[in-house]
């Protein structure tokens, strides 16, 4: 039997599609790409802007289309706000909500056997039922890198932001599991540990922080190095910087900012200011010198003039971001800001997106040509139709001159910039 995955959205999506992945193979079955034939299509959707909604919408339609006798999935953020329109759809077979995501190889199976019906009831499963903690640790099927789960759901209700109401409250996983899964990854020979989740700076069990997984983590054993997902500035101990001084550190936060002027981000409900941000990075770079920041940036949110606008412009060059996510504004039903006044007209927003685009490309480039002649340590993650690429420590996409093995550690000297499937990349030549 053959399963193919689409997902979209966040690293906890990709997280939790490569551990179903996992769990299919487990259990004899064949992973395909999504455009070849298959028995089952699981669709991992999005949810957080409009062009997310369209966008997993195609992606169910794409295997109802062109595969109607298999079984089509959906699960993910999309299911939880479009829940009863998902299960009018012709041809949908099961509709899987965030909560019960992890029992979906089971439910895959059940329904193949006739267990269940074709049109499965909204209520037929608890929600108790679920875990959304609950993956075994398995062989990694995409990448490489092994993302560990540590924290679900986010209490921070931005005014821009449904994510509160379809991945639930703030919720952590105990400490205890975190350390057992992170020492079967490395004991598995897993070179590169992510720690993942909704809002994981706001990691709260029974009164152990994000700061205290970190540093029981960093005492494991082994050439590993770990790495955090996408992290809000706001809730972190005055101390954080400091945990990147341990060599398994890596040199890099995706730190989201969203706006630069303080009084967008009080409207967007944010729980900093744009010194704290500022400040943040300073000490971070501070302790690591040539520390690297990638973050999310939002145009056009209501009310946003074109100084607040050129604030966010001049955050990109004053900041030094080595990439940055540019998302228009995207109202949302449900949330303080789609009630909000002054709503900014698509041709603005669409003309700022581009600008600010060009701008993070410009940063990027040059922040890339920098470092031709030094070197970075690449884990090599994969083999596009050319030669081998992989990632540097401070999450630069590196593409060999020569050949390597996959998940191997590569001291590489970087030799130049290229463009490789409208990316930008780095090329290097393995310092053996």
């Amino acid at each position: 039997m053959r399963v193919a995955f689409q997902t979209l959205g966040c690293r906890l999506n990709q997280f939790e599609s490569e551990a179903l992945a996992a769990q299919f193979l487990a259990k004899g079955w064949e992973t395909v790409e999504f455009h070849e034939e298959a028995e089952v299509y699981v669709i991992n959707t999005c949810t957080v802007t409009n062009k997310s909604d369209r966008k997993s919408r195609n992606l169910i339609r794409y295997p109802l289309r062109r595969h109607p006798e298999s079984l089509v999935v959906v699960t993910g953020c999309y299911t939880e706000s479009s829940r009863k329109d998902l299960e009018k759809e012709p041809g949908i077979g099961l509709v899987v909500p965030n909560q019960q995501k992890n029992l979906l190889v089971s439910l895959v199976e059940a329904h193949l056997g006739g267990e269940l019906p074709k049109e499965l009831p909204r209520d037929v499963l608890p929600v108790s039922l679920g875990n959304v903690f609950d993956y075994p640790v398995l062989p990694r099927v995409f990448h490489t890198r092994a993302s560990i789960k540590i924290q679900d759901g986010c209490d921070n209700f931005c005014s821009f932001c449904i994510i509160p109401q379809v991945r639930g409250r703030a919720q952590s996983r105990p400490v205890v599991e975190i350390l057992d899964e992170a020492a079967q990854l490395v004991k598995s020979g897993i070179k590169e540990l992510v720690l993942t989740g909704v809002n994981i700076g706001r990691y709260d069990d029974e009164g152990r922080h994000l700061d205290d997984v970190i540093r029981q983590l960093l005492d494991l054993p082994g050439d590993w190095r770990l790495r955090l997902s996408s992290l809000e500035p706001d809730g972190l101990p005055e101390n954080f910087a400091d945990l990147f001084l341990h060599p398994k550190m890596v040199p890099h936060l995706h730190l989201c900012l969203q706006s630069a002027s303080n009084r967008v981000l009080l409207a967007m409900r944010r729980q900093y200011t744009y010194e704290d941000y500022r400040n943040l990075v300073a000490r971070l770079r501070d302790k690591v010198p040539g520390f690297h920041i990638t973050t999310d940036l939002i145009v056009g949110f209501p009310g946003e003039t074109e100084e607040e606008f050129q604030q966010t412009c001049q955050s990109i060059h004053d900041l030094s971001f080595s990439h940055a996510h540019v998302f228009k504004y995207s109202r949302r039903s449900e949330t303080r800001a789609d009630r909000m006044g002054d709503q900014i007209l698509e041709a603005i927003k669409a003309e700022r997106s581009r600008i600010l685009h060009e701008k993070v490309e410009e940063q990027k480039l040059a922040i890339m040509n920098a470092w031709v002649g030094k070197t970075q340590r690449v884990l090599i993650e994969k083999f596009t139709s050319g030669p081998p690429c992989g990632w540097g420590e401070h999450y630069l996409p590196v593409v060999l001159e020569s050949d390597a093995v996959r998940n191997e550690f590569i001291t590489t000297r970087i030799s130049g910039v290229k463009h490789l499937d409208g990316e930008l990349v780095l090329t290097g030549v393995p310092l053996r």
